[in-house]
């Protein structure tokens, strides 16, 4: 996403559970932390992109047209 960071407060005991259970599977809780955040990211695109096709479906059978 980009180079620049930023600096986030977490409570230590949240922190060295998540290393100890996800850590080997990410390396450190930086990569773990921006990948959850960039799916959520992606799941609230998907999640809007679906609310809009439904919207646009709603619109063209009030028109008549589906």
């Amino acid at each position: 996403m980009g180079d620049q960071w930023r600096v986030a407060r977490l409570p230590q005991d949240l922190c060295v559970a998540v290393e100890q259970r996800m850590g080997q599977n990410f390396g450190s809780l930086d990569a773990l932390l921006t990948f959850v955040l960039e799916e959520l990211l992606r799941e609230d695109a998907a999640e809007l992109d679906q609310a809009e096709e439904r919207l646009v479906a709603q619109r063209l059978r009030e028109l008549g047209y589906i």
